[in-house]
């Protein structure tokens, strides 16, 4: 077999690992959609690479408004690698106590919000605090880890909790620990990672379920569309249309901030 397609290989097996997690994504659907047709937002988080999955679920194309994206460049600014705003300095902002209440001052929250959060490894201390400041708000967290990985990384919060520890419900990406899947001969470590794919795996899976729950409740959607699929002016119709439902959902949990 050769790496490419060990890699192709395991990558099955995580979409068999989410399917097992059939019930559980449809829990996380109910209480996003319920959040959702309230006229509420569904925060969702993730620092380091698990903005990927943040903007996975809103805003790109089969996506739509009712999820505020919290992506703090500071803690996801990658692509400078070294040298003013590279990595070193986002990792070691990403375990700064109560950076994650600085970041949350920004919203007023409101009874009935959801949050999704994402942390590969559940462990560092920005998403652990910030389900922590969330749950302690009375909104309901849905996390996105991989639990081995998580179950074999030691926790740098101030009392050794973990993602999950502040988490209604979890799911897991099925990544193994340290993510990376595929072993190359004469290489010492495994390369090519694979939360990244469990990750998008859940994300759209639970997408998919909050729009036919919208859906049915008679309130569908509007779904960022392309063109090609509906048609010029039928996608700059949704465009505008969904980016003006979400400027009105998010004005709400700025117009009494300090009140």
């Amino acid at each position: 077999m050769t790496p490419a397609e060990d890699y192709l290989t395991k990558s099955e097996g995580l979409i068999a690992r989410v399917r097992e997690q059939l019930p559980l994504i449809h829990q996380a659907a109910d209480l996003f959609a319920g959040t959702i047709l309230k006229g509420q937002m569904v925060h969702v988080f993730g620092s380091g690479h698990s903005r990927i999955m943040v903007e996975e679920m809103w805003p790109r194309y089969g996506s739509f408004p009712g999820f505020n994206p919290i992506v703090e460049l500071s803690l996801t600014f990658h692509n400078l690698v070294v040298g003013a705003n590279g990595q070193r300095q986002a990792m070691f902002l990403e375990n700064v106590r109560g950076f994650a209440a600085r970041i949350l001052r920004n919203f007023d929250l409101k009874q009935g919000d959801s949050a999704l959060i994402i942390s590969s490894g559940g462990c560092n201390v920005v998403p652990v605090e910030m389900a922590e400041e969330f749950q302690r708000r009375g909104v309901k967290v849905v996390a996105i880890i991989s639990t081995t990985h998580s179950e074999a990384s030691t926790s740098k919060h101030r009392d050794g909790k973990k993602l999950q520890d502040f988490a209604d419900l979890v799911l897991d990406t099925g990544a193994p620990v340290g993510d990376a899947m595929v072993r190359v001969d004469g290489l010492e470590t495994p390369v090519a990672p694979g939360s990244t794919v469990g990750g998008c795996l859940l994300i759209n899976t639970i997408k998919a379920e909050v729009a036919a729950r919208l859906t049915k409740a008679g309130q569908p959607p509007k779904v960022l569309t392309a063109g090609a699929v509906c048609g010029a002016d039928k996608a700059t119709e949704l465009f505008e249309a969904a980016y003006d439902e979400h400027a009105r959902r998010i004005a709400k949990y700025y117009q009494n901030l300090g009140a």
